[in-house]
């Protein structure tokens, strides 16, 4: 019996991990393939005329079986990997995108709905079915049904490759990550760390039967140890560590993996009639065009970098006290805290006491039962696929049930680094039943010790709201079509929802709802408030630098059709893509491409740049909540009704307008960010 085939008879449906073996999923898979062929043949095979009925949604509702299965392992490839599990991985990617393609270079399949797509006028059809019928069609075009006989078998082969690529892409990334370790026996060179990044690495040493301390690339061990860490040369042995990810000419270098993705790519988009990979991605995104993303990025390069500039240079002057000539990548971190204590006598480490993650994860709960009328409740008969894993019920102010929350909060080794959002079930419509959707959010937060809870930075407590806004982007989807539903919207709104949820943080009335010392339950400083409002735009220049530097640098790779890969050196194509953005010396040994995943192995490329113009979005958004009260629950319920529970039934645009009763406008962000 394979329990990925059977009904789950679990609460609230949810995925029965504990009963899914490794095993179990290769034949899922095929299996699920199969069924899913099938549905397809009957729309195909049917003799009725094509309708929106009988095609539309007939193929709406196909592949659902496969689409759970999918997203199940996939998560768990993400979140709870092995060798087994990435193994079945190369071995299923493959399988997955030979049926995708079947589907898409259907002829018979696309011509029922190109019948449909044709007749749409005539039909009544409702926004959403008109967005669903829309996005079905374009999802032939763009995957080349219109393509014929040799070209549609270069673009299968070309989609097979890329699938391989991006997960071995992934796969070479963490194997460099878990490779590296900093033993550490001598206590005198630790000076600076606080407490907790102690204890947390000396609690890793201990698992590895060491003794001592033991330092690592992943994100809560890398970034105290860069931020406070006096040893210059220890901080530069890390920095270069982790710059130089699958750039080291091994068994796990990127190089040659960038170079065949960028150029399939490449090849892909002009097969299909578009000048570059960026003119076919953005074509379905807010910003439409590459040269809008580019205008937006230069204007944005033009304001942000002669305040870049100057703070660049204070900090370069603040370091020559400790005889600092050259400030370089791995001073950056530590200098900036220094300062930032020295200008605001504000200390990373003096907050952290007043951020539990539970308490912060309970204060992200009341913003939104304060805005959105939910209620959570930790629950304990749902099944997880790690002892780590919280869940938790989600119902609305009538008791109604909404979602299952998933919370998995600290790092292990078979899960990948940095934070995010998932499902493990969609929501959609369907025979009057609303099938309500199972959320998660991932993070990587220190581990609690035998003294300690976990205690959060104010940086992690806004990873925490970040993704709990993408969360609730989830949770709270409300619509017929399950690839329509929740965050199934272009990639430059889809920050929006998780940005704005950031600025709850800075506020006073919120941080005394969940920031309380964890031994004295003392509510947090108002001073202490007020420096963390100061010190929000601490540095904005720099950091808006830095962030346009990765947007720039993923448009280089993919809006120029004139790459010639052959003679192609990554190290100096990324460079030049750095030029206009860079403040610190070049590191020889370093290369961002061959590990920035986001946009090598998930879904961001051509997409980087979405990060800031959702910033654009979120502060302009925020500054409505301001003028009438950041609890205001009529703007909260509309934020809910426009934009939240919509999804993608409309276009990003259209939502973002019924909400603000206007189009977005930069001037927030500037103002927020100090750089007006």
């Amino acid at each position: 019996m394979n329990p990925l085939l059977e009904a789950f008879n679990t609460p609230y449906d949810t995925a029965p991990f504990s009963k899914i073996k490794n095993e179990h999923y290769k034949p899922a898979f095929e299996k699920a393939i199969e069924i899913a062929k099938e549905e397809i043949s009957s729309i195909v095979d049917s003799k009725e005329k094509p309708s929106f009925s009988n095609t539309t949604e007939a193929l709406e509702k196909s592949g659902r079986l496969l689409d759970r299965i999918s997203s199940i392992f996939f998560n768990l490839n993400s979140a709870e990997t092995n060798d087994e599990i990435q193994k079945i991985a190369q071995e299923v990617s493959p399988l997955l995108s030979e049926f995708s393609n079947d589907i898409r270079l259907n002829e018979d399949l696309f011509k029922r709905v190109k019948s449909v797509y044709e007749q749409r006028d005539a039909l009544t059809l409702t926004n959403e079915q008109l967005m669903l019928l829309e996005k079905q069609y374009k999802g032939f075009s763009r995957n080349g049904a219109n393509l014929k006989g040799a070209d549609r078998d270069t673009l299968r082969t070309i989609d097979m490759q890329l699938s391989k690529l991006s997960l071995q892409f992934g796969e070479n990334a963490l194997a460099e990550t878990n490779a590296y370790e900093l033993h550490i026996t001598d206590a005198e060179t630790l000076k600076g760390l606080p407490e907790g990044a102690l204890e947390a690495a000396k609690q890793t040493a201990k698992l590895k039967e060491k003794d001592g301390w033991l330092f690592t690339l992943d994100y809560p061990s890398y970034i105290p140890f860069m931020t406070y860490l006096e040893n210059r040369e220890l901080r530069k042995e890390m920095a270069i560590a982790f710059g130089k990810k699958a750039f080291q000419g091994n068994e796990f270098d990127n190089q040659n993996i960038v170079l065949e993705i960028v150029k399939l790519r490449q090849q892909r988009a002009e097969l299909l009639g578009y000048d570059t990979h960026a003119h076919f991605v953005l074509e379905e995104r807010m910003a439409e065009t590459p040269e809008t993303v580019l205008n937006f990025s230069n204007e944005l390069l033009k304001k942000a970098k002669p305040a870049a500039q100057k703070e660049f240079d204070k900090l370069s002057i603040f370091a020559k006290k400790d005889g600092i000539d050259q400030l370089q990548k791995w001073d950056g971190a530590y200098y900036s805290e220094k300062l930032k204590k020295e200008l605001f006598d504000f200390d990373e480490e003096a907050i952290k006491p007043y951020f539990k993650l539970e308490n912060v994860l309970n204060g992200a709960f009341t913003v939104a039962t304060k805005l959105f009328g939910l209620q959570f409740e930790e629950i304990f008969d749902i099944d997880t696929y790690h002892e780590d894993v919280s869940t938790y019920k989600v119902t609305d102010a009538n008791d109604n049930y909404i979602a299952i929350f998933y919370a998995d909060f600290f790092p292990r080794a078979g899960k990948r680094n940095g934070a995010w959002m998932t499902s493990y079930k969609g929501q959609y419509i369907e025979d009057g039943i609303n099938s309500r959707p199972h959320i998660s959010n991932v993070c990587n937060f220190t581990k609690p010790t035998e003294t300690k809870p976990s205690l959060l930075t104010f940086n992690e407590v806004t990873t925490l709201f970040h993704e709990f806004g993408h969360g609730l982007h989830g949770m709270l989807a409300n619509t017929t079509y399950a690839s329509l539903s929740g965050t199934s919207v272009s990639w430059d709104f889809v920050e929006l929802p998780s940005q704005i949820f950031e600025n709850w943080c800075y506020e006073e009335d919120v941080l005394k709802l969940f920031a309380k010392h964890y031994q004295t339950n003392e509510v947090i400083p108002m001073e202490l408030i007020q420096k963390i409002k100061e010190a929000s735009s601490f540095l904005e220049g720099m950091q808006t630098l830095r962030q346009l530097s990765f947007g720039l640098l993923d448009m280089s790779w993919h809006s120029q059709s004139e790459i010639n890969f052959e003679q192609l050196d990554v190290k100096k194509f990324e460079s030049d893509a750095f030029s206009d953005t860079q403040l610190y010396p070049e590191v020889q040994e370093n290369c961002m491409s061959t590990s920035f995943s986001h946009i090598f192995q998930g879904g961001y490329s051509a997409g980087y740049y979405s990060y800031k113009w959702a910033e654009v979005l979120d502060a302009d958004a925020f500054e409505y909540f301001k003028e009438n009260g950041i609890f205001n629950k009529e703007i909260g319920e509309k934020f809910k009704n426009t934009v939240l529970s919509q999804g993608g039934t409309l276009k990003p645009m259209d939502l973002y307008i019924a909400f603000r009763g206007k189009k977005p406008n930069s001037d927030a962000l500037l103002k927020r960010a100090g750089l007006l």
